[in-house]
C-alpha cells in the first residue's frame, strides 16, 4: 500500500493505495453532532492542523443492530460489532489511481429504514466502481433514528430542523463533496447521487430541497422514491411518546439533550415496535420541508436533474420473511396499509396473477410501498420535462428455498458487482453462477454509463428508451434482460381507481 496525501479545504488527509484504487476512509464532513449540537442541523467543520489519518472507517451512527436480526449486520458494516458513536458524520472516498483528471462522482446514500446502516458496509466498497468505471465513489454516514429524525420544532425554534437532521447531514456531505472532491480527482459539476431503500427515499426528498440544489446533476433511486414522509402532527405524537418512554416531562429539552444514547435507543426500539419501522423519517416540518416532495418537484425544484428509478418485483417478500410486515392479508392490515377497504384490490390481484391470497397480498404491498411511489415520482419529473429511465429487477434468488423471489435489496450486490464475498450477497444471493455474474456486470456498467453520460446505455443491454407517461418503457433486469412498455398496467390502473 502507498500513502496518499490530499489537501482539503479543512486540512490534509492521509489515505492509501490498494491495488489500482486510492482510498480515504473516515473523513469528517461536519462537526460532531454531540453535546449542544445533538438534534441540531450539522455545523461546518473547523480546519485542523497537521495530517489527519484517513485509513480507517469512522464510527457508525448509533442504532439497534438487532432490528432485522441476522440481516442487520449486512447493512451496518464492520462485521457484527461496529463502533457506534454520536460522532458519526464521516465519509469515505475511492478513486482510480493514476492520472489525475476530473472524473464523474458517485455519492451513495445507504438504506436501512432511517434507523439502520452505514456507509462503511462491505457491500458498499467503492473499489469495484472506481476500478471498472473510471469514477470517484463517496459513501457516507448520517444520523439515524431519533438522533436524526425526532421532531422537536414545536417546542423550540432552536430545534426547528431536528426532524430532518439526518437529511441535512446528507446535504452537508454533498456540500463537502462539492467543495473538496476536485482534490481527489472528481468533477464537482458531474455528481450522481444514488441510494437504495431509505437512501433512495432520501434522494427523492433531496430533489425537493433548495439546500441541495446544484449539488448533484443526476440521481439513481433503487427501491425508494419520495414516499417515506411524515406529517408534523404525527411527528409531534411520536415525540410525545419518546418523552413518556424516557420518563421525562414533555418539553424537557435540556433533560432530553443529556439522555444517554443507549436510553434513547431503548425508547426508540419500544416505539418502533408499536408503530412500525417507518416511524422515524423525514418530516414536513415547515422549516426544512414545507410541502410533500412531489408537490415541490411539480413546482420545479428538481428541474435539470436526470434520474434512473426502479424497483424489485418482490420487494415485500423480504419484510414478510423478517416479520416486520404482516405476512397474511387480514382486514386490519389492509386498512392500515391502504387506508381504504382493500378487499376488492386483493381479489383483483389474486385473480389477475392467479395467486393464492398470501402471494397476492405481498404483491399488493410491493406495489403500494415501492412501485407506485416510483411511478408517481417518474411521472412528476417527466411532466416537468426531465429525462427519466425506469427499470424493474426480476431476478429471483434461489436462496432460502426460493421464497424471497426478487426481494428488497437483492439488486444491491448486482449494482456494486459484489456477488462474491460481501455480507449482503452471502445472506441473500447464494451460489454465484456465470449468468448471475453477467447480470451483475450489465447492471454495474449501466450505472457507470449513467454517471458518465446521463444515459444507462451499454452494449450488452437491449436498447433502453427513456420513460414517458404514455409508453412507460421499463428495462427488466433478469438473466435475459428485455424492455417492456407499461409492465403490470392492469394493476397500476386498479390502484388509480381505488385510491
Amino acid at each position: 500500500m502507498v500513502d496518499q496525501l490530499v489537501e482539503t479545504r479543512f486540512g490534509t488527509v492521509l489515505g492509501t493505495t490498494e491495488g489500482s484504487v486510492n482510498v480515504w476512509k473516515g473523513i469528517p464532513y461536519a462537526q460532531p453532532p454531540v453535546g449542544p449540537l445533538r438534534f441540531r442541523a450539522p455545523v461546518p467543520l473547523e480546519p485542523w492542523v497537521g495530517v489527519r489519518d484517513a485509513t480507517a472507517f469512522g464510527p457508525v451512527a448509533p442504532q439497534d443492530i438487532s432490528v432485522f436480526g441476522g440481516a442487520s449486520n449486512a447493512v451496518v458494516g464492520e462485521g457484527s460489532a461496529p463502533v457506534l458513536n454520536e460522532d458519526c458524520l464521516y465519509l469515505n472516498i475511492w478513486a482510480p489511481a493514476g492520472a489525475h483528471k476530473p472524473r464523474p462522482v458517485l455519492v451513495w446514500i445507504h438504506g436501512g429504514a432511517f434507523i439502520l446502516g452505514s456507509g462503511s458496509s462491505p457491500d458498499y466498497d467503492g473499489a469495484t466502481f472506481a476500478a471498472h468505471g473510471d469514477v470517484i465513489v463517496v459513501t457516507l454516514n448520517y444520523r439515524l433514528g431519533a438522533l436524526g429524525f425526532l421532531y422537536l420544532g414545536d417546542l423550540s425554534e432552536n430545534y426547528a430542523s431536528s426532524g430532518n437532521s439526518g437529511l441535512l447531514d446528507q446535504v452537508a456531505a454533498l456540500q463537502w463533496v462539492h467543495a473538496n472532491i476536485a482534490a481527489f480527482g472528481g468533477d464537482p459539476a458531474n455528481v450522481t447521487v444514488f441510494g437504495e431503500s431509505a437512501g433512495a427515499m432520501s434522494i427523492g426528498t433531496l430533489l425537493a430541497l433548495p439546500e441541495a440544489h446544484g449539488l448533484f446533476q443526476r440521481a439513481i433511486l433503487e427501491s425508494g422514491a419520495a414516499s417515506m414522509i411524515t406529517s408534523r402532527q404525527r411527528a409531534i405524537a411520536v415525540r410525545q411518546e419518546f418523552f413518556q418512554e424516557l420518563n421525562l416531562q414533555d418539553g424537557a429539552l435540556d433533560a432530553l439533550a443529556s439522555v444517554a444514547v443507549d436510553d434513547l435507543l431503548a425508547a426508540q426500539k419500544s416505539i418502533v415496535q408499536r408503530r412500525g419501522i417507518t416511524t422515524l423519517c423525514p418530516v414536513i416540518d415547515g422549516s426544512v420541508l414545507s410541502v410533500h416532495p412531489l408537490e415541490a418537484i411539480a413546482s420545479g425544484t428538481a428541474d435539470g436533474i436526470v434520474t434512473l428509478i426502479g424497483t424489485n418485483l418482490d420487494e415485500m417478500k423480504l419484510f414478510t420473511a423478517l416479520g416486520t410486515s404482516s405476512p397474511t392479508p387480514n382486514e386490519q392490515a389492509l386498512q392500515q396499509v391502504l387506508g381504504v377497504d382493500g378487499s376488492a384490490l386483493l381479489t383483483a390481484y389474486a385473480t389477475l396473477r392467479e395467486l393464492p391470497p398470501q402471494e397476492a397480498w405481498v404483491s399488493m404491498l410491493t406495489d403500494k410501498t415501492f412501485r407506485l411511489p416510483a411511478l408517481q415520482l417518474a411521472d412528476a419529473l417527466v411532466q416537468r420535462g426531465m429525462q427519466v429511465w425506469m427499470y424493474r429487477f426480476d431476478w429471483a434468488t434461489p436462496a432460502f428455498g426460493g421464497g424471497l423471489g426478487a426481494c428488497h435489496a437483492l439488486e444491491v450486490p448486482f449494482v456494486w458487482d459484489h456477488l462474491r464475498g460481501s455480507q449482503l450477497s452471502m445472506f441473500i444471493v447464494g451460489t454465484v453462477t456465470p449468468q448471475m455474474q453477467q447480470l451483475a456486470e450489465r447492471m454495474h456498467n449501466a450505472w457507470i454509463a449513467f454517471a458518465h453520460s446521463g444515459q444507462p446505455a451499454v452494449a450488452t443491454l437491449p436498447a433502453w428508451p427513456a420513460y414517458d407517461t404514455q409508453s412507460r418503457t421499463t428495462m427488466i433486469f433478469n438473466e435475459a434482460c428485455h424492455v417492456e412498455n407499461d409492465p403490470q398496467a392492469v394493476e397500476r390502473q386498479f390502484w388509480a381507481q381505488h385510491l
